[in-house]
């Protein structure tokens, strides 16, 4: 799960995985995918905390913005477009804030509970994957390696008696190329010469060739036990590949914007909206509310309103507990000016509107009366007079 290593150079008992130990690579590899686990959950909750801050982030500079382009001049289609940045910008912040707390609450706790339930632990021996492996790799191994060692102790008494034999031959030609030494002598290096080679030969028959050939009969059986304990590990590791691959798809969708249909919304409806931008309904907006086209009451003669009294409540309610003589059906009045209640039982009503007065005026100068439509309430008396 990690990148690939560089290929080693060829050096097959210092590289090889069928040397003695090397199987140590494929039973840490439990331990590495592990850690690859904890890294690749790290590494995307610090993710997330990147989108909730770019969340936040956006929605302060919305929120800065907005208040300051409220107070700015601009108006019409030109400050909805403008605005339109801002709510834009506040789904958008509603979207990354999303991603954030999907790569906590899912993905996230996705891996850690398959990482947990992937890698059981072994009391004391650390992961349970590793112990088995360690352990059928070192009992496939250790026969193996017993022949092993057994053939460098031959080789190494082998290349001896080579090494013996070569000195023989040197000694042996010196001998012969001089002039001076008798022939009793130079015979002396030739018979070294002979014994050590039939040593070395001896050493080679008798031992080399013999423990060679062991340990290349025992080779097919070796290679197959290792790897089938091998496949087994391989397996095991095919299965974390295809998991990861899938959580890093799962991250690719929450993190790809680009596919994202409500992304997709808020830019079609921000560009829809800019291009709804129309300079002559906004000038035309201009003119009516602030320019020439707006509406203006022109000097002309106002007719005189009376002032009305203000209505003491409490005193009035007082005098009602008088019980004041109700008009059995009222006199009818016409409204002399237009009169806006201020309070929920005072009537309203426009100049020239008839209605019933069904109770005098008081000491404050209202009447209670009802207007056609039913509604019963008080109004000042001297904004009406007696229809005939």
């Amino acid at each position: 799960m990690a990148s690939l290593p560089k290929e080693p150079r060829e050096d097959p008992k210092n590289q090889s995985f069928w040397m003695p130990g090397n199987y140590v690579r494929t039973v840490h590899r439990t331990e590495q995918s592990f850690q690859a686990c904890n890294d690749i959950v790290a590494c995307f909750m610090e993710r997330a905390k990147v989108e909730k801050q770019y969340a936040q982030q956006l929605s302060q500079w919305s929120s800065k913005w907005k208040s300051i382009v409220d107070s700015r001049p601009l108006y019409g289609s030109l400050m909805r477009a403008w605005q339109c940045f801002f709510t834009s910008t506040e789904r958008l912040s509603a979207l990354h804030s999303s991603i954030s707390q999907s790569l906590v609450a899912e993905e996230g706790d996705r891996v850690k509970t398959w990482q947990k339930e992937t890698f059981p632990k072994k009391i004391f021996c650390g992961f349970r994957e590793s112990y088995d492996n360690s352990t059928s790799f070192s009992r496939a191994q250790k026969p193996w390696s017993k022949k092993l060692i057994k053939l460098e102790k031959v080789r190494v008494a082998y290349h001896k008696c080579c090494q013996k034999e070569q000195t023989a031959l040197e000694k042996e030609k010196q001998a012969n190329e001089n002039s001076e030494m008798s022939p009793e002598k130079k015979q002396k290096f030739t018979d070294a010469r002979e014994k050590a080679t039939e040593a070395k030969e001896k050493v080679r028959m008798d031992q080399y060739e013999k423990v060679l050939e062991d340990v290349t009969s025992y080779t097919p059986r070796y290679m197959e036990e290792m790897e089938a304990i091998f496949e087994q590990s391989q397996e095991e590791e095919r299965k974390r590949v295809s998991f990861l691959k899938q959580a890093f798809l799962s991250i690719h969708r929450h993190l790809d914007i680009t596919n994202n249909e409500s992304v997709k919304a808020v830019y079609s409806e921000l560009h829809h909206t800019l291009m709804s931008i129309s300079e002559q309904d906004d000038v035309k907006w201009w003119k009516n509310n602030h320019g020439p086209g707006m509406p203006t009451d022109w000097p002309k003669i106002e007719e005189w309103v009376p002032p009305v009294k203000k209505l003491n409540r409490k005193k009035r309610d007082q005098k009602r507990k008088e019980r004041r003589p109700v008009m059995i059906g009222g006199v009818k009045v016409r409204a002399l000016y237009d009169y806006v209640g201020e309070e929920g039982d005072e009537l309203s009503f426009k100049a020239g509107e008839v209605f019933l007065k069904v109770e005098e005026e008081d000491d404050q100068g209202w009447c209670r009366g009802v207007l056609s439509g039913g509604k019963e309430g008080f109004y000042p008396a001297n904004y009406v007079e007696v229809a005939e």
